[in-house]
């Protein structure tokens, strides 16, 4: 798959089956709408690609900076895995806020050869979202393009969406946001000094420091499977929280993860978290013991969780 930036890079041999969308999370909707383009746009010879826009919207739109599921490097890897031939990171610019749909779509038609564009039904386009359904299928019968729309993906009764997951995994439900992604939830950072307190009492811990904006799930202690980058997946017993047994200033949400069957350094090392499951919710405990004996059974049931 081809990373450009630009419109103009892209350049496909004949035409272009073509999908827009900030697509955070790739999530089991996303996946079916890149999956049914791909598949359709090989059968005709032609190429597959996606636009996703970064920032978020939200973030040019309103003063809010959305706390996100994925970075961009890690939307570009998922959707690579779901066999585009070109994936345009588009900036999102005041610029792009002011364009008319008409406008937007003529440089798609001018620089990609669309012949169809893939939607799901909430879709809109343009200067105050004037590109809805209807307008875009009105302007391809003009310019000679398609509109495919695809039908919501519904899971556990529900649609999926980018907002669902978010929604769950602020509450710490993380087999819903599972459910709704597809995998479990990842959560990635370089592993940073923390003050000790873990090796000192026989259970180290890696702390992470995960990328500015990224969503952290709910305080808790929740079982994962951790993706190290020399020596591969351990189970982990994660921590998120505030460590209240051993302060009571408000220092920020902290990720500390104790890899079963681990002693090898990390510091300044990527590592990976993929939530499997909530274990309990953080707690104060009053003597050192019993936090120690607390820790041995979460050890102990992320290992069954896991095994």
């Amino acid at each position: 798959m081809r990373v450009v930036h630009r419109l103009s890079e892209v350049d496909p041999p004949s035409y272009s089956f073509v999908t827009i969308g900030v697509f955070d999370g790739v999530h089991r909707g996303h996946q079916r709408i890149i999956r049914g383009l791909v598949e359709a746009a090989h059968a005709t010879g032609d190429e597959a690609v996606a636009i996703t826009f970064d920032p978020h919207p939200v973030a040019v739109l309103t003063d809010h900076r959305p706390l996100l599921l994925t970075t961009v490097g890690e939307r570009i890897e998922l959707m690579a895995d779901l066999g585009l031939d070109t994936l345009v990171v588009f900036p999102f610019t005041e610029e792009v806020i002011q364009t008319p749909a008409a406008d937007f779509v003529e440089r798609l038609l001018q620089h990609l050869n669309l012949a169809e564009l893939w939607v799901g039904p909430d879709f809109r386009l343009g200067h105050d979202r004037q590109g809805d359904i209807p307008f875009l299928r009105r302007l391809g019968l003009e310019r000679g393009f398609s509109v495919h729309l695809v039908d919501p993906v519904e899971w556990d009764g529900r649609i999926v969406h980018s907002s669902r997951v978010r929604e769950a995994l602020r509450q710490g439900e993380v087999e819903e946001a599972t459910g709704c992604l597809g995998r479990p939830y990842r959560l990635s950072g370089v592993v940073v000094r923390g003050r000790g307190i873990g090796r000192d009492m026989g259970v180290p811990t890696a702390n992470i420091s995960p990328p500015p904006k990224r969503l952290i799930p709910a305080g808790g202690v929740y079982a994962c499977r951790a993706e190290t980058e020399r020596w591969g997946s351990f189970p982990a017993a994660v921590n998120v929280g505030t460590r209240p047994t051993f302060t009571t200033n408000a220092q920020g949400l902290t990720v500390e993860a104790h890899l079963l069957d681990f002693d090898r350094n990390l510091y300044n090392q990527v590592l990976a978290l993929d939530f499997v499951g909530r274990l309990r919710d953080e707690r104060t405990y009053p003597t050192l013991n019993a936090l120690v004996a607390q820790l041995r059974e979460d050890i102990a049931e992320t290992r069954a969780l896991l095994s």
